[in-house]
């Protein structure tokens, strides 16, 4: 097991004040907190046979990205991004406060882009049919491609065009690796923050699950759910999972910062801690997990987890192996209502996470096993945790503010 990796949270304390999400159960908290509430989800199961997916609920991307040239010139992973990143700076009532935003961080979890498919197929027939004269593959992707492309897009290209879209033009930071990039994303900003680095800071991912060449590289491993839906839990006989499409963005500021132009929290970020278990041998996932819990603070007794646990085999079985040993703990899998969301996983458990703790109530199961159960309480801490897929461990500590 590799040394793990800690925010170090110093005096300063850090409140997340703004959330902005964008999923297939449609976007903002009102309607994500609705859907949470009445266990509705949205599942493809048809048009990527025999993969399951949760696709994008249609947003009107003019709201948040008014140039239709800007729009263009993105991918769907990018504008699910910029326009979520654009709720996120609404919800915490910054949007358009240039003297703010000139000097905000961003920091953002990205994958490597997508493909083009048209052109991918076009060049691919060409070759089966023996038509590759010298020359031909370079005049296509000169031709064929737009500017903003490279084969695939560039994993910071998100970032920059929420630099141009929203103005926020502080330093900026892109992390890719998969769900580790959205870990280490929160770690970062909070660790900026309680340090005195920074004062205010965005951070956030986006994931395209309707991407055909996605599904088939994942595929090679054999990570996909297949055929029919499940929920995360139920999948033991069938595992794999879901890809969803999603935006989890959120704005952290130091408590003096968001004081002084009067802005109300959602709830507090304590601690984010990192991990990355070798997986040579069983139960490596799940002595991390138990590594990180006991690195967090100090926790409530009966409490909550929201997991964004994967689906996938072994690392679903040792990540439930780690919550059984808590069984006092209300547990949540955002992987069954939302999908799995890959480098944006993480964030949107933190924004669950904030939004349960300002709601006063933890959303309800939806959990057929009943490894779930329902919370009573109003949750004054919410821990989120992750297990990747294939690589990286993370757990954060969402405290209310008192």
């Amino acid at each position: 097991m590799t040394e793990t990796k800690s925010s170090k949270p110093g005096s300063t304390e850090v409140w997340i004040t703004g959330i902005g999400l964008a999923t297939s159960l449609g976007e903002g908290l009102d309607t994500t907190w609705d859907a949470l509430s009445q266990r509705r989800i949205n599942v493809d199961e048809k048009n990527f046979a025999p993969y399951v997916v949760h696709p994008w609920a249609p947003v009107n991307f003019d709201i948040q990205i008014p140039k239709k040239g800007d729009q263009r010139q993105m991918e769907a992973w990018q504008r699910i991004g910029t326009y979520t990143a654009g709720l996120a700076l609404d919800s915490a009532g910054i949007k358009g406060n240039n003297e703010i935003l000139a000097r905000m961080d961003m920091i953002v979890a990205a994958g490597g882009g997508e493909r083009d498919l048209a052109v991918d197929t076009a060049i691919m027939q060409a070759a089966a049919k023996n038509n590759f004269a010298p020359g031909f593959l370079n005049e296509r992707l000169m031709s064929d491609l737009r500017p903003t492309l490279f084969l695939a897009q560039l994993s910071n290209l998100l970032a920059g065009n929420i630099a141009i879209v929203h103005g926020v033009t502080g330093s900026s930071r892109t992390f890719m690796g998969e769900e580790g990039a959205g870990v280490d994303a929160a770690r970062i900003a909070l660790a900026r923050i309680a340090a005195g680095q920074s004062d205010i800071a965005l951070i956030g991912g986006s994931h395209n699950s309707e991407r055909k060449e996605m599904l088939m590289l994942y595929q090679f491993d054999d990570f996909n759910l297949r055929d029919h839906f499940a929920p995360v839990w139920a999948r033991s006989g069938k595992p794999g999972f879901a890809l969803g499409s999603v935006g989890a963005f959120l704005v952290m500021e130091s408590r003096a910062h968001a004081q002084t132009r009067g802005a109300r929290p959602f709830a507090r970020l304590t601690n984010v801690v990192a991990d990355q278990a070798r997986r040579k041998t069983p139960g490596e996932v799940t002595a991390s997990l138990q590594s990180l819990w006991s690195k967090l603070g100090k926790l409530d007794d009966n409490g909550a987890i929201i997991t964004g646990a994967t689906g996938v085999e072994p690392v679903t079985s040792e990540e439930l192996a780690f919550l059984r040993q808590h069984p006092d703990f209300a547990i949540r899998a955002s992987g069954t209502a939302f999908g799995h969301n890959m480098e944006a996983q993480f964030i949107l458990g933190l924004a669950l996470a904030a939004l349960s703790i300002s709601r006063g109530a933890l959303f309800p199961p939806n959990d057929p096993t009943a490894l779930e159960v329902e919370m009573s309480k109003a949750p004054s801490q919410i821990v989120v945790a992750g297990a990747g897929h294939w690589r990286s461990e993370g757990m954060a500590l969402v405290e209310a503010v008192k």
